[in-house]
């Protein structure tokens, strides 16, 4: 169909948090994406799926029309960088900050310092706009080790309670952005279904506000 519509979801507290927002404007997957093995999931709209893929790959299943919409962290966003994507609405969920953290006062230092993170773009500007000079260290998971065992200074990562840092014996010390997950479209999609997405965006928004 023309004007069929494809979601891209990762699951976790993103899809846990967008489904109500979904059944909203109508729209429920007809098994449960939490316990289903399937990667694509129909609804109970025959013109919408959901295809069910890594937090880290939405925009890019999106960029290059795997799916005609997503939702992803502003975090994921602002490391990928991707210019043909369209972002029109913050849904306000999956709220977190991202932080510089470490332990006490580490952020001080002087010279060179080394930062863990997987968010190595985001890093790589903030020092740079700082003109702090920094070694980068990628990691994908327990950044919090990275000090702990003297791999880094300082880890650049998500913060939602805080509890995990505190728990290291880290803290928070740089405040880089604050976090939502935002609706992101395919700019193809935006001109071929231009009538299906807006309809679908303004759902989307009063569901927001409800």
């Amino acid at each position: 169909m023309s004007d069929s519509l494809t979601i891209a979801l990762s699951k976790g507290r993103i899809l846990k948090e967008t489904l109500p927002l979904l059944a909203q404007t109508g729209i429920e997957p007809l098994e449960d994406p939490g316990s289903s093995r399937k990667l694509v999931l129909p609804t109970n709209q025959p013109d919408v799926q959901l295809v069910i893929v890594r937090a880290t790959d939405v925009p890019t299943y999106v960029e290059y029309g795997g799916a005609d919409i997503g939702v992803s962290g502003k975090d994921v966003l602002m490391e990928y960088g991707g210019q043909d994507l369209y972002e029109p609405l913050d849904l306000n969920i999956a709220r977190c900050r991202l932080m510089v953290a470490g332990r006490p006062g580490a952020n001080l230092r002087e010279g060179r310092l080394r930062i863990a993170t997987k968010f190595v773009n985001i890093a790589r500007r903030y020092y740079a706009e700082r003109g702090r000079q920094v070694e980068l260290i990628k990691l994908y998971g327990s950044m919090e080790l990275a000090p702990l065992m003297g791999m880094a200074d300082l880890i650049v990562d998500v913060v939602d309670t805080g509890n995990t840092l505190r728990a290291n014996g880290l803290e928070p010390l740089e405040h880089i952005a604050d976090i939502s997950s935002r609706l992101i479209v395919n700019k193809a999609s935006m001109k071929m279904k231009h009538r299906r997405i807006k309809r679908f965006i303004t759902e989307m928004a009063q569901a927001v506000q409800r």
